[in-house]
């Protein structure tokens, strides 16, 4: 265990301008300070620690060549920034890292005025990146610069393409770094490489080129046939052999690829771009390592991409069972009966279980990386061809495909199934990764698109089994963690409430993995208690279920505003005949905390729901 007081380094790093003082041998020792620190944090609070390891060189770099409280540096999905807190005065707090009241795992415009903008999902950063140094010039600032960190997987997203377009095309000053430690799309690194990448990028190279090819047009008659055969035959051999032509192609200046952890080379390069970029944007392309300097780290970077504790010395964490695999488990188990269904990812065959499917049916998945929009209308076209496609999907990340989801699924009413993991409040990794509003907008969605809510594991998998026998969109949502065992009621269908405790004046209706508690709220009390497996559409058939009672209240880990509460209201509200009091999640951030420090936040602990039982049964 390292702690922030025995790193001799990092302890004179008070912000980026104290880097100018340490020498070459120093910068690399302190680089590897950096790693134990983080290693040894990430293994107490959890967090994301491949890309972090990999990315130390380049941000201790890019903090000795621009001044980020003028300049402006932008990190796309913010799974790379924890260096950049290091040296930016948060070495200290690091501990705190993803607690409640601690440091963010991702950047955070209130954490520090280094911070330029809050992100959380994928492939943002070139679009924010872009506005931002619009904002600088239209107020007259042309001195500063403007950087974007895209994470090669970032690409995968079609944001990131639209505003690399948009930038190249007006031809902005405007440095975009892409950290490449995945995808295979670079030739080999050296000298020569860099060498040729600065001479491309001078202006004296941009001004010869500019004149030899107006000099050759002048020659008569054959002048501008020469200059289009030229550079036809340049292009030729640049498709090639570069790996730099798509980015060439969008209006980009490319330079590299580059070491990523040879901080003088990454130095040059970059100093080189903020003296040069004036006219056109700049791609620099920068390799580098996963999970480098952390052993366990480096041979399983996928594992250590988001991780919760483990153990420093060994790197082994709990695997166990959660909601994930039991789902994950459930779907090879169907698809080893029905050859037409199918599973999807947007790069998290991890996170979301399907590892398992992905090796026991190869040719029935399908990864399409960070891409959730394409992944939900890709699946209304396998439907409509007659397959059965499974999407198994953060919540947080789902909302990206809401649009699809509307005009690409339910206008067509095609029978595509949900797999929502991570539903509700999600702990640490706070308020941009909350599954929180997902009830919500699938209540919007027409043709009576059935979402499913299991309060155990036995539900899980049943109601896996009911959706993918249904014949329109469903989804089935499930939270972080492991739902509790509990016998399955089969009396009642699925699809429909289920009676756990007799109706009552006061009675509470509970969803997911919140019936637990609630039901641990209400013991000894007389109030009846309904499990929502349910939570849309909902309709006359639930509020007949309530029928003698007086005061519903409903608990859930969505939306107080505006989740299945809200609808059960709006319909009691309609029928005159029930008071319907709502708990779930405010209409505000819920910030990095533990998740029962959430639930205890947003009125959801068992102590707090009690409370509202008792002050309304009476």
């Amino acid at each position: 265990m390292v702690s922030y007081d025995e790193l001799k380094l990092l302890n004179r790093i008070n912000s980026p301008e104290d880097l100018k003082s340490l020498s070459k041998d120093e910068l690399y020792a302190l680089a590897d300070e950096m790693r134990r620190y983080m290693v040894s944090v990430v293994s107490k609070n959890g967090g994301h620690l491949s890309s972090n390891l990999g990315i130390v060189e380049l941000t201790i770099a890019l903090h000795l060549c621009f001044d980020f409280k003028k300049d402006r540096l932008v990190f796309d999905v913010g799974h790379q920034c924890y260096p950049h807190k290091l040296l930016t005065g948060r070495a200290k707090e690091f501990e705190t890292l993803r607690k409640k009241d601690g440091i963010s795992g991702f950047p955070k415009t209130a954490e520090s005025e280094y911070d330029a903008f809050n992100v959380g999902h994928s492939s943002t950063a070139a679009s924010a990146a872009l506005g931002i140094l619009r904002a600088m010039r239209l107020e007259g600032n042309t001195k500063d610069r403007v950087v974007a960190v895209v994470g090669d997987g970032a690409l995968t997203g079609g944001l990131a393409y639209e505003a690399l377009d948009d930038a190249g095309e007006k031809e902005l000053p405007f440095i975009v770094i892409l950290n490449d430690n995945k995808m295979s799309i670079s030739g080999n690194v050296g000298g020569m490489s860099a060498h040729l990448s600065k001479l491309r990028t001078s202006k004296g190279y941009k001004k010869f080129k500019r004149r030899f090819s107006g000099n050759l047009k002048k020659i008569p008659l054959v002048g501008k046939k020469m200059s289009r055969g030229i550079e036809r035959f340049k292009n030729r051999v640049k498709y090639f052999v570069l790996p730099n032509v798509l980015f060439e192609e969008l209006g980009y200046t490319y330079a590299g690829p580059f070491d990523g952890h040879n901080i003088e080379e990454l130095v040059k390069i970059l100093e080189h771009a903020k003296t040069n970029v004036t006219d056109k944007p700049m791609l620099i392309h920068v390799m580098t390592k996963k999970g480098k300097g952390y052993a366990p780290a480096e041979k399983d970077p996928e594992r250590f991409h988001g991780i919760g504790k483990f153990d420093e010395a060994t790197g082994e964490s709990a695997s166990g069972l959660n909601n994930s695999k039991i789902f994950a488990d459930e779907l090879c188990r169907l698809a080893e009966k029905d050859e037409k269904i199918v599973a999807i990812t947007a790069a998290m065959p991890a996170g979301t279980g399907l590892s398992a499917f992905a090796k026991r049916f190869p040719e029935r998945f399908f990864d399409v990386g960070i891409a959730e929009q394409h992944a939900v209308t890709m699946a209304a076209g396998m439907a409509e061809a007659g397959l059965k496609p499974v999407f198994a999907v953060y919540s947080t990340f789902l909302q990206r495909g809401y649009d699809q989801l509307l005009h690409d699924v339910c206008l067509q009413n095609l029978h595509v199934v949900f797999g929502v993991d991570r539903a509700g409040l999600v702990g640490a990794d706070g308020e941009t990764h909350q599954g929180v509003y997902d009830i919500a907008y699938f209540s919007t969605l027409p043709n009576g698109f059935t979402l499913l809510s299991p309060s155990s594991q036995e539900e899980l998998r049943a109601m896996l089994a009911l959706a993918m026998k249904l014949d329109g969109p469903c989804a089935v949502r499930y939270s972080r963690g492991l739902l509790p065992e509990r016998k399955l009621n089969t009396v009642v269908p699925l699809d429909e409430w289920e009676l756990v405790k007799n109706i009552k004046p006061c009675t509470v209706v509970a969803s997911g993995r919140l019936l637990e508690v609630a039901e641990r709220a209400v013991e000894g009390l007389p109030v009846g208690l309904v499990n929502a497996r349910k939570l849309c559409p909902l309709g006359v058939r639930e509020l007949r279920m309530l029928d003698g009672a007086k005061c519903i209240i409903t608990v859930e880990d969505g939306s107080r505003d505006s989740g299945f509460g809200a609808q059960l209201a709006r319909l009691a509200c309609a029928e005159g005949k029930l008071r319907v009091l709502t708990l779930g999640v405010p209409n505000e951030p819920i910030c990095a905390a533990s998740p029962a420090e959430q639930d205890d936040l947003c009125g959801l602990s068992e102590e707090k729901i009690r409370q509202v039982v008792l002050k309304h049964m009476r």
